[in-house]
């Protein structure tokens, strides 16, 4: 219990008081807790504007991962606060449980227009672990209004990250994010992810990476094969993955495997929680790759993070036998389409269009991949891959036989150096091992070449000590 004699304003509690409150008493998100219990205590940050960020001792870093993939627009835009404000003093929350709100409808309908083909309806979560679960609940129960009530089983990809609610925590695809929470929701199957860097090691015999492409989408027919048409619900995929370091698909993977969920009447839900919204220089990776899903999952950027919202965006098909006679879909959440983060998403998207942050992403991302490119001169830098505004870089210790780090050695790059010597310099990025070591990049959309030349230079730096440290 906290005991205070007098309150105190934020802005006047010292470095020493924030650090003393945080060990006591904040439970981090997927942190190791003795950071803060036995070591010197955690990063505080305190202001962002722009692409920038500043801690509590005033010190200043370039934000190369959006907060967390999500602040799109930017820090400090005064007008998406003020609209969460006006609205605040409007109509600060009433739910979308057999009511609705201005905010909501009008954002459900705007959202509709952005989306590609039929998918037409929208349902509001308050973030991306809520949407995918939404997702997986939905397709099961649209499968038993339609007569088949045994297609329950979901099929994703090796390593992606589909979020942590017990549902999504099935389709997830990382064995060290479920162990302790066994067994999870059951109907989670994996096939290979399109990581062409390693292809050969998920047992692609070689070839082209559209041939590469057509090699993994088969591994989902094939499992669809094995487990029985009859009982494979839907297949969820991220346009580009996330976990192991930003995996884009091949061209004509997302058709193939079109194909394949057409052929046996298997869903495709595209979880776009951070390809969604610019992420790809498009609203939606489904257009960047020209693909049409059964459902879209999204959150992180539909509002620049300055409110939590999420949502699921489904076809025409699939709302159908929802909108007739006494059905209901039997699921929800309080905070769902709140209006305060509808009011914010209408605001954030008026920015999008009024500045061309789309176009700008797809005019700037071959000089953002060819500035990081440049990195591959070093010893420790085996692969530079993602789309957009969303790249990743692999670490390895050689770079002929693309030989990785094992467990105790990613321990001692990553955490033991590389997270705290990048921040140091003055990069907030992700150095992430859920897969092979990588360091991950994924910036605000308004940032250019002169601050891609900084983070290079930042990155050059921290991986040559890193590499003279091995």
């Amino acid at each position: 219990m906290s005991i205070s004699t007098e309150p105190t304003s934020r802005a006047a509690r010292s470095e020493a008081e924030l650090q003393a409150m945080a060990r006591d008493h904040l439970w981090m998100h997927f942190s190791r807790q003795s950071v803060m219990t036995e070591g010197d205590g955690v990063p505080i940050i305190v202001k962002g504007e722009g692409h920038r960020i500043w801690d509590s001792t005033g010190k200043e870093y370039i934000d190369g991962l959006a907060g967390l993939f999500v602040v799109n627009a930017g820090h400090g835009r005064r007008r998406l606060a003020e609209a969460g404000a006006r609205q605040a003093e409007q109509l600060a929350f009433f739910p979308i449980w057999s009511y609705a709100h201005p905010a909501a409808i009008e954002l459900a309908d705007r959202i509709a227009d952005l989306a590609p083909g039929d998918l037409n309806h929208v349902f509001f979560s308050t973030g991306g672990g809520e949407a995918v679960e939404t997702a997986f609940k939905l397709a099961k129960h649209y499968w038993k209004l339609s007569g088949q009530p045994a297609k329950h089983k979901v099929i994703s990809r090796y390593i992606a990250y589909h979020g942590t609610p017990q549902g999504a925590l099935a389709i997830t695809g990382l064995p060290g994010m479920k162990s302790m929470f066994e067994p999870v929701v059951p109907g989670g199957f994996r096939v290979p992810n399109t990581n062409f860097y390693r292809a050969g090691e998920m047992g692609f015999t070689g070839g082209t990476q559209e041939q590469f492409g057509v090699w993994a989408a088969d591994r989902i027919e094939e499992m669809i094969n094995f487990e029985g048409p009859e009982t494979v619900a839907a297949v969820f995929l991220e346009p580009v993955q996330n976990s192991g370091g930003c995996f884009p698909p091949p061209p004509g993977y997302f058709q193939r495997v079109r194909e394949i969920c057409d052929k046996y009447d298997v869903l495709l839900v595209s979880d776009e929680v951070i390809c969604a919204f610019g992420r790809l220089g498009h609203y939606f990776g489904a257009d960047a790759y020209g693909f049409q899903p059964d459902m879209i999952t999204f959150a992180k950027a539909v509002t620049s993070g300055y409110s939590p919202l999420g949502g699921t965006i489904v076809s025409d098909r699939v709302y159908e036998p929802f909108a007739h006679g006494q059905v209901s879909f039997p699921h929800g959440y309080t905070f769902g389409g709140h209006p305060v983060s509808a009011a914010v998403a209408l605001e954030n998207l008026d920015i999008f269009e009024e500045e061309g942050l789309l176009a700008h992403v797809r005019e700037n991302s071959p000089v953002f991949r060819s500035t990081l490119e440049k990195l591959t001169d070093l010893p420790i830098v085996g692969d530079v891959r993602g789309d957009g505004y969303f790249f990743g870089i692999e670490l390895v210790k050689d770079k002929l036989t693309k030989e990785t780090f094992d467990d105790d050695e990613s321990e001692r790059l990553l955490r033991g150096f590389l997270s705290k010597a990048l921040f140091d310099a003055g990069l907030y990025c992700r150095a992430d091992d859920r897969g092979d070591p990588v360091i991950q990049l994924a910036p605000p959309l308004t940032i250019g070449p002169s601050e891609f030349d900084e983070i290079e230079q930042i990155l050059r730096g921290v991986l040559t000590e890193a590499w003279s440290r091995l």
